[in-house]
Parts: C-alpha cells; structure tokens; sequence
C-alpha cells in the first residue's frame, strides 16, 4: 500500500487509531481523525501522535465533508461495521478496512493470530513467552493492548503474535495469518452481532485467506470450532483432544510452539513460570484470611464460569457492568454451590434487573453503583476463608473506559483497605 501524499482518515483516536495515524505519518502520507467524543475527552489519546500539527483532527462527531476527502478510510476495532459514517465512504467508493487489514498491508513477517470468546490474551501472552524462550524476536500486539499498527513496521522481528477479536476481524480483506488459532465458541458481542450465527461467521473470517502453506488450529472439544474442519484450505492441527495435563490454552499454545519447532521442554519451562495475566484470576492480596481476587476481564457468561470453577468456596462475587445481550441461567446451580452473596456492581438498570431476574431465590443479592461501595460491603461481610471475586461477566463501559482501568481501580480500593 503506498500512502506518500495519500489522505487517509481513521474512525476513532483510541489507541489503534493513533497507531495508524502515526504509520500514515511516518510514510509520508496525510492522516486525518474523526471521533464522536468532545476535544477534551480525546486530547490525552491524541498526544500519543508523532507529528499533530500534521494530522487533521475532527472531533464531536463526524461530517460528510470531512470524512469524504479521503482516499481510504481505516476503521478502529470500537466501531460498527453498518455505522452511518462508513456507508457514506461506501456509496462514494471510499474504500473502507479495520486497522488489522491496515497494519497487515505493511507487515513483513510471520503473523500467529488467536482468537476465540475465552482465553485470548492469556493464550498469545504464552505464545510469545514460548517464543522468547526459544530465542526468537516476538512483537505481541492487537486486541492485547497494543496495536498491531503500532509494532507492525518494527525491524529485527521473528514473529508477530496478535490477539485479533471478532470486531477487528468484520474487516478484513487480505488478512492471512502464517498461523490462526480458534480457542473456542460460546455466547459474547451479542450487543454487537445481530446472532450467534454472525458472531461465529466473523470470528472464522480468521482462516479466510489462509492456504496450504498456513495452519489453523483447533480447538478438538468444540464443537462449533470443529464444525470448520471441512472448510479449511489451511494445514489443520487439533488441541485439546484428550484427557492431558494441561488446560486448552495451554495446550494451544504447545501445538503451535511444535509448528515454529520449538521443543517441548522449552514450553514446559515456560507453563511453570508463567504468572498469568494482569486482570484475569489475579491474586491482589490477603487480608483478615480473606483473598481479594480481580478477574477484570471476565466479561462474558463462560469466562465467569471459568473463575467460579477455579475459586474454593464462598465466594462474594462482585458482578455486573455494561449489557452485552448474554443470559446467565445457566451458571444458576454453579452459583448457588459456591456463591454466598452477589453483590451486583452496575450503573445500568437493566444489566441490575436481569441479574436480580436470574439469581434471586438462589443466592442473596445486594446492588451498588459505585466500586468503592461494592468492595467496602464485601469487606464488612468477609471472614477468614472467603474469596472476594471481582468477575463481572459484562462490559466495563457502564463506569470505566476498559476493563483496564475497573481492575486497576479493584486493586488500588483493596490495596487501601
């Protein structure tokens, strides 16, 4: 893609849309950005640009005249594919694309991608520790927390290994991972897919360019994952097929660790000295015999499930946050076996109704909308041997920017107790 003099205008001045103005910059072109939120509450994003009095800045919405006068539009993973602003670049002929298809189109090297509804980040974190143990040069960006855009023209680089959700993969074009890993499927976004059907159809758009030369690993107990077998064009590998030793992500990351010919032994050493993730089942500390825990980034029904399965009983369970249109009968009987209260955490008063509607006569609930609150209840209803499980299963965006920041918050209220 040749972008010198080229006038490129990306929707969104969150972290990937900086990245790719600082790209457009870098190779000589014009950036432009267009956001729907007011100057001042993108200003602290926009000094992240190498060159500002270079890029135009539109902000408190986007015009036609602005966003028009571009030769290609770049789209930040947080906006929708039907939004209004991109069907006025498609009726003008704009070409429209997602930031991964944008740092794709200047990428030199190998690219392992992962996606799934659970275990992104964990899963491409080990990854890339596997490949540094092995000698290798890794960038690890994406949905992860830095973008792709932002490391993509690194030099002295082996592997590039990308966290890529469904809302980075609506568009894509020419995206083809040298490896894509599909963990697993089950209810997510559904505020965002119109079904589970288009959900899955977005999510599989991973393999779509792949071909003999690429890999798709699978997961071997999914059965919606394993529905793709017969579709491939890539080299197929199957994980988790039986009963062994490790967990799913785990074993992900062990199959492809074998595919770039890293031995197992260097892997192994890797599982035993991992430390997890910041924000998934992350120990903040122990206080009066009780464990304060912040799983932040639980947001769906299954990766609630997960941390309820990996806690000893009673837990306070602090949940709740933004809708995602997901229902959660089905953690009913786990709740009830290891839950001794809910305390319902949300500035949405429907997210608050339907937790009350699932959970009510099976555990007793107590509702707050404010993180503070919620945390100084759990403490006053702790004793010696209870878990206190931040893992809301919704979004962050009800009080907080990401689910960064409602951990980090988590964790500076419990370190002051």
């Amino acid at each position: 893609m040749e972008l010198k003099n080229k006038t490129i205008t990306v929707i969104g001045a969150a972290k990937s849309g900086i990245a790719v103005a600082n790209v457009v910059l870098n190779l000589g072109g014009k950036p432009k950005i267009t956001d729907t939120k007011p100057l001042i509450e993108i200003e602290t994003a926009l000094k992240g640009l190498s060159d500002r009095s270079k890029t135009s800045i539109e902000a408190g919405g986007h015009t036609k005249d602005f966003v028009l006068a571009s030769d290609l539009i770049v789209v930040s993973p947080g906006v929708w594919r039907e939004a209004e602003v991109l069907k006025w670049a498609r009726e003008k002929g704009i070409p429209v694309i997602g930031e991964i298809e944008f740092a794709w189109q200047f990428c030199k090297k190998p690219v392992i991608a992962v996606t799934g509804s659970n275990g992104k980040t964990t899963t491409v974190s080990l990854i890339a520790k596997v490949l540094e143990a092995a000698g290798k040069k890794v960038e690890l960006c994406g949905n992860v927390g830095t973008p792709f855009s932002q490391m993509v023209l690194s030099e002295n680089v082996d592997y590039f290994v990308v966290e890529v959700s469904s809302f980075q993969l609506e568009l894509i074009d020419t995206f083809c991972p040298y490896i894509s890993v599909f963990l697993n499927f089950n209810q997510n976004h559904l505020d965002r897919h119109s079904d589970m059907q288009d959900y899955f159809n977005t999510k599989k758009r991973i393999f779509m360019n792949q071909g003999n030369v690429d890999y798709a690993v699978l997961n071997a107990k999914d059965e919606m994952v394993c529905r793709l077998k017969v579709e491939l064009k890539s080299q197929m590998r199957l994980f988790n097929k039986g009963n062994e030793q490790f967990n799913p992500n785990q074993l992900a990351v062990l199959e492809v660790s074998r595919i770039v010919g890293v031995a197992d032994a260097i892997t192994f050493e890797v599982f035993k000295k991992f430390p997890g993730v910041e924000h998934r089942m992350e120990s903040v500390r122990k206080l009066n015999g009780v464990e304060y825990i912040n799983d932040s980034k639980a947001t769906t029904v299954e990766s609630g499930r997960w941390a309820l399965g990996s806690v000893s009983a009673p837990i306070i369970m602090i949940c709740g946050g933004g809708e995602k249109n997901l229902e959660y009968n089905d953690l009913r009987d786990l709740v009830k076996s290891k839950v001794k209260k809910m305390i319902v955490l949300t500035q949405e008063d429907g997210v608050r109704k339907k937790l009350h509607r699932t959970f009510e006569g099976v555990i007793p609930l107590e509702d707050h909308d404010d993180m503070r609150e919620a945390i100084n209840s759990a403490y006053m209803q702790a004793v010696s041997g209870d878990k206190v499980l931040l893992s809301p299963m919704f979004t962050s965006y009800d009080m907080f920017n990401n689910f960064e920041e409602r951990g980090k918050t988590f964790k500076e209220i419990v370190n002051g107790l």
